[in-house]
C-alpha cells in the first residue's frame, strides 16, 4: 500500500512539470524557414573589340615644349599673322596720337620705320652708345659698322629720343606698323584727325621749329622751319588732344628738343621725305614707299648685312634734358 502511494506521488509530480521540461521535445507548430539562394552575380557582356580606344602611349621622354617663333635676327623677317588687322577709328586716333604732331619728314620715317619694328631695338640700342658723335661723325659710323637695318630705321639714328618712344613700347611699336601697312589710308587719316582737334584748341602753331600749314579739311601739313634740321616735338597726348583749362597756357604744352642736322644723312633715309595727305602718299629718301600688308614679305629693300661690326667708342645716353647743353661745332651745327 505504501508502495502504491509512492508511485502516484512520483507520477503526479512529473504531471506537474512545465511543458518545456518534458522530454522527448515537442515538435514546433511552425515550418521551419529555408535559407535563401546567395544572389546570382550580374553578368555583363565582354567588351567587343575595338568598342573603346586603346590606352594612350606616352614616349619616355617628352618633347621640349613650343615656345613659339624665337626673336628675328639680322636678315630675318618678321613673322606676321595671316590676316590683316582691323583698327576702328578711335583706336587709331589713340594710336598716332604720340607721334600725329611730329613733322611730316619726321613722321613719314617712323610710320615706316614701325613696319619693321624688330629691328627697332638694335637700332636703339645702337642711337643711344652712339649719341655722342657730332653728324659727320655719326654718318660715317653708320657706314663704317655696317648696320644692317631698313633705310628708315637707319634715319631715326639721329633721333635716340624716338628710337627710345618706339623701344620703349614695342606692343605700340608693332600695332602702329601693322595699322599703318593694313590699311595706310585709315592711319593717315587718323593724324589729321588728332592734328585738327590740337589745331582747334590752339595747341598746334606755327613758331620757331615748324610751320603749321592748313591746306584744307585732311591735309594740316607741319614742316620744319629749315629743312636741313629736324625738332623733336614732346607733348602729353592727353593734353593736347583735350579742350584745355580755362587759364591754361596753350603755348607751353609742347615743346621742342634741340635741332638735328640731318642734311648729312641723306644717304640713310634723309634725301627728301615727305608725307602726301590727298594722296596718302609717303615719299621716303626719293622714294615713293609702297609697303603694304599683301607685299610685305618681298618688298625691295637693301640686302642685310651679315654681321655688324662695332668700330666706335660706346658711351651712355644722356637723353634729351642734357642733349640741349652740348656744344656745338665750329660750323654752327649742333652735336648729336
Amino acid at each position: 500500500m505504501k508502495r502504491r502511494t509512492q508511485i502516484l506521488a512520483i507520477a503526479a509530480g512529473l504531471a506537474a512539470l512545465p511543458a518545456w521540461a518534458q522530454y522527448p521535445p515537442a515538435q514546433s507548430q511552425y515550418p521551419s524557414q529555408q535559407p535563401y539562394p546567395p544572389p546570382a552575380q550580374q553578368q555583363y557582356p565582354p567588351p567587343q573589340q575595338g568598342q573603346y580606344p586603346p590606352p594612350q602611349q606616352y614616349p619616355a621622354q617628352a618633347p621640349p615644349p613650343d615656345y613659339g617663333q624665337q626673336p628675328p635676327y639680322y636678315g630675318q623677317q618678321t613673322q606676321y599673322p595671316a590676316q590683316p588687322p582691323s583698327y576702328a577709328p578711335q583706336q587709331l586716333d589713340a594710336l598716332v596720337g604720340r607721334i600725329a604732331l611730329y613733322p611730316d619728314p619726321l613722321l613719314a620715317q617712323v610710320l615706316t620705320a614701325a613696319t619693321f619694328s624688330n629691328e627697332v631695338p638694335d637700332a636703339d640700342a645702337w642711337a643711344r652708345a652712339h649719341s655722342y658723335l657730332n653728324p659727320d661723325a655719326m654718318a660715317r659710323a653708320i657706314q663704317q659698322d655696317r648696320l644692317p637695318w631698313d633705310p628708315s630705321v637707319l634715319a631715326l639714328l639721329p633721333f635716340p629720343s624716338v628710337l627710345d618712344l618706339m623701344a620703349g613700347d614695342m606692343g605700340w611699336t608693332q600695332q602702329l606698323g601693322d595699322a599703318v601697312l593694313a590699311d595706310r589710308n585709315a592711319a593717315m587719316d587718323a593724324v589729321q584727325r588728332q592734328r585738327a582737334v590740337a589745331m582747334n584748341y590752339g595747341y598746334l602753331q606755327s613758331n620757331g621749329q615748324v610751320r603749321v600749314v592748313n591746306a584744307g579739311p585732311g591735309d594740316i601739313e607741319i614742316l620744319p622751319v629749315d629743312p636741313g634740321y629736324m625738332y623733336v616735338p614732346y607733348y602729353n597726348p592727353y593734353v593736347v588732344f583735350a579742350r584745355p583749362r580755362p587759364g591754361f597756357y596753350v603755348g607751353g604744352a609742347i615743346t621742342f628738343g634741340p635741332r638735328i642736322f640731318v642734311s648729312t644723312f641723306a644717304p640713310w633715309g634723309w634725301g627728301h621725305s615727305s608725307l602726301g595727305w590727298r594722296e596718302h602718299r609717303i615719299i621716303i629718301n626719293n622714294h615713293p614707299w609702297e609697303r603694304t600688308w599683301v607685299n610685305r614679305p618681298v618688298y625691295s629693300r637693301p640686302p642685310a648685312v651679315a654681321h655688324r661690326v662695332e668700330r666706335h667708342e660706346l658711351r651712355d645716353y644722356r637723353g634729351p634734358a642734357r642733349e640741349a647743353d652740348r656744344s656745338r661745332d665750329r660750323d654752327g651745327r649742333d652735336r648729336h
